[in-house]
């Protein structure tokens, strides 16, 4: 397909895909097509699963991908609508209740520790639905508290302790920053920037996906699609947050964009890989086939760096 093949195929695609083809894409940003992300398809279908009290799955963060906490951060994925009511009041509901001793939000209730990955996802979709800033105050101070030396993070840094920061917490992280300071909030901004500033070179020493040390790849999942993608990492979320923010072509990024367009078909698409394992409440895009979702992440990322293109 050529470029204007591939744009009328995204936009024949659900209305997530949708509305962030035609803003991220073709410049166009359509407030109606962004409503109909909560009343058709893949967000009404989430939407459909809740529990009556307005809470997914068991609990908070169980089952794992069918829970409230992973659900909230697909939504937000998606471009679910900020200001959707019900949303805003089940995020609103979570602080109060998850709230834990270090001042995170734990996975379960009455804990002390919390997990540093889970709160970079919290943040992230919290700031978008507009939770107060009384209930992400804490949280944006334990996330700065476990910044580590090599300027990245590491979930068990505050529970079995890690010497060497972790890409999926770092990434994770990253994203909460990003939607925090986006939306408007103000608490330790400075700190954040500054924070933000030294996770994205953590990962760039990386060069995204590979040891700082002898340069081999550091796991070959890092090279696969999946989405959603939930905490876990690859180079083409790492690269689709990259572009977001606007941080500009770095020459680290090279190996990292040729390997995002060795896996373009011929069609010029991207599949998707094969799913994480776990309960989901139903399959979004088939695994190892074309995908919309992937391809307009991968698009964009190019769209940003065309340098890759150009070699």
């Amino acid at each position: 397909m050529d470029h204007a093949a591939l744009l009328d195929w995204l936009n024949t695609g659900d209305a997530a895909i949708r509305y962030q083809t035609r803003r991220d894409l073709q410049g166009v940003d359509d407030p109606a097509l962004k409503a109909r992300i909560a009343t058709d398809g893949w967000g009404k279908q989430f939407l459909d699963h809740r529990n009556a009290d307005g809470t997914w799955g068991r609990d908070f963060y169980q089952p794992k991908w069918t829970s409230t906490h992973y659900t909230l951060l697909t939504l937000c994925n998606l471009g679910f609508p900020s200001d959707h009511a019900k949303i805003r009041k089940t995020v609103a509901e979570i602080a109060p209740m998850m709230i834990a001793g270090d001042g995170g939000i734990g996975t379960s209730r009455g804990l002390n520790k919390s997990d540093v990955c889970v709160n970079g996802m919290y943040l992230n979709y919290a700031s978008h639905f507009r939770a107060p800033q009384s209930q992400l105050t804490s949280v944006v101070d334990f996330l700065l508290a476990e910044r580590m030396h090599d300027g990245g993070f590491n979930c068990m840094l505050n529970r079995s302790g890690a010497h060497h920061s972790s890409v999926h917490s770092t990434l994770s992280v990253l994203e909460g920053i990003k939607s925090y300071l986006k939306n408007g909030y103000r608490h330790q901004n400075a700190a954040l920037q500054e924070a933000a500033k030294t996770a994205r070179e953590f990962l760039l020493i990386h060069r995204l996906y590979k040891s700082d040390r002898t340069g081999r790849i550091i796991h070959p999942a890092f090279l696969t699609f999946a989405v959603p993608a939930y905490w876990r990492y690859n180079i083409l979320r790492a690269l689709d947050y990259f572009q977001s923010v606007g941080h500009p072509y770095d020459t680290r990024m090279a190996d990292a964009l040729d390997e995002i367009i060795k896996k373009r078909t011929r069609d010029g698409q991207w599949r998707r890989m094969a799913a994480h394992p776990g309960q989901v409440f139903f399959t979004m895009e088939a695994p190892r086939k074309p995908s919309r979702w992937v391809t307009l992440m991968a698009m964009r990322v190019l769209q940003a760096y065309p340098q890759a293109v150009m070699g």
